[in-house]
Parts: C-alpha cells; structure tokens; sequence
C-alpha cells in the first residue's frame, strides 16, 4: 500500500538530524592538591614527558576534593594552562558548591562524585560482601583501538589484549594471556581492585585512577605474571610465578 504524501512529509518532519547515545569512556583523574604550587606545570610537563603518545588530547577530569571549602581559583586559566600540555580538561568531580559554580563558568562538566572506598573492617568484623554484578568473560582477542569495559564487576580476559587496546572495569580485571595493551582496574574508585595477568607486557596499569606507566615500569618484571594493586599510596606490581 502506498504512503500518502502527507503522512510521508510528516515522517521526514519528524526525523532528527542526529543521535544521541550513550558510551564508556576512560578518562584520566588529575587530583589537584596544590593548583597554586609555582612548580604544578612544570612537574606535570615532566609526567607526560614520559609517555607523550598516551596523554597527547587525553580527556581529563580534575578532582577537587582536597580543595574542598577553600576560595575556588582561576579555573578557566587552569583550564588553558593545561591545555598547553595537551591535556584537554572536560570536568570536574567531588567539588563543593563554590567550585561546581566556578567550573560552569569555565564551561566544565560537573560530574558526580567518585566512589568512596570503604572503611577497613575492624578486628573480628567480617568484610562485607561486594555489591558488584557478574564478572564479564571476553574469548577473543582485543586489539588495538579496542575497548571493553565491565562496567558493573570483574573483567576477565582470555586471549590476548594487544598494543593499543584498553581494558576496564570497575572490579578486579584477570588475563589469562599477554596483556600488551592499558588496564584500568577500580574505576569507579575502588583502590581494593587488582590486575592480574599471565604476561606483562603492558602500557599502562591503573587502579582507582592511578597509574603507571610503561617508561615506570621494572622491566624485570616484563614477560612475568604479576599482580598490580594500590596500596593506599601508589600501585605496586608484584609478580606472581609460581
């Protein structure tokens, strides 16, 4: 049966010129502890001096947290600052009121909160049970350009993850073959996360936002399988041969 013209115009009318979708994305935490420090750009220029290739326009969410109840300061300028060093800040989280309004008039997202880890259970008090869903299985091989992301529990991966290739998940992540490639464990912020893998070879591990690069890398520790977990401070590698 043939559309009436009308119906057909109308349908037309109602197409919209574009989509709107919802994706995961990585992004990379810079938690400012001293903006005003004379030596912040510098230092941070000497930090992506290790690995250009990797932060060159990465997205960048500041966390202001520590900043918490102080005189917001200039974060446009930041903004351009940092931008300079090719990092491209896109947001904000954990700011209060006064730096939530500073960062809409720098044209910054607010994002909510970052998950907070919970308190160590004290002596004779069993740990509670975490509320992550079911673990996310990949069988093929991840290559590079790739993301997988588990955005609710553990990450486990049993074929290679290649050069160029990024793995997540908001949990622990486990690869059962060469891990080539980026891992981001925690990343809603649970600094309990680890990586585990059968062969170390990565680019980049990170836990709850903080990472190690492969320029920081012991490179005794390459080719070994090994455990990557946060340990409160900064991540640790450990290897695991058996």
């Amino acid at each position: 049966m043939p559309i009436e013209p009308s119906v057909a115009a109308d349908a037309d009318a109602r197409r919209l010129p574009f989509q709107i979708r919802g994706c995961m994305q990585t992004l990379l935490v810079l938690r400012l502890l001293a903006p005003q420090a004379p030596d912040l750009l510098e230092r941070l220029r000497e930090k992506v001096a290790y690995a250009p290739d990797f932060y060159r326009d990465a997205p960048i969410l500041l966390d202001l947290a520590p900043l918490s109840g102080k005189e917001p300061g200039d974060l446009a300028a930041l903004v351009e600052a940092l931008g300079g060093l090719r990092l491209r800040v896109v947001g904000v989280q954990n700011a209060d009121e006064r730096w939530r309004e500073a960062a809409r008039r720098a044209g910054l997202a607010v994002f909510a909160a970052g998950q907070e880890r919970p308190a160590p259970p004290t002596a004779g008090q069993p740990a509670a049970r975490g509320s992550r869903g079911a673990a996310m299985v990949v069988d093929r091989p991840v290559r590079g350009g790739q993301q997988i992301v588990a955005p609710e529990g553990d990450l486990v991966v049993t074929a290679p993850v290649g050069h160029g290739a990024e793995i997540a998940a908001v949990g622990h992540i486990h690869v059962y073959a060469p891990l080539r490639g980026r891992a981001f464990a925690g990343i809603e912020g649970d600094e309990g996360a680890m990586i585990f893998c059968d062969r170390f070879e990565a680019e980049l591990v990170a836990v709850a936002g903080t990472y190690l690069v492969a320029e920081e890398l012991d490179p005794r520790l390459r080719g070994r399988r090994v455990r990557v977990r946060h340990d409160g401070r900064r991540i640790v590698v450990e290897p695991v041969d058996g």
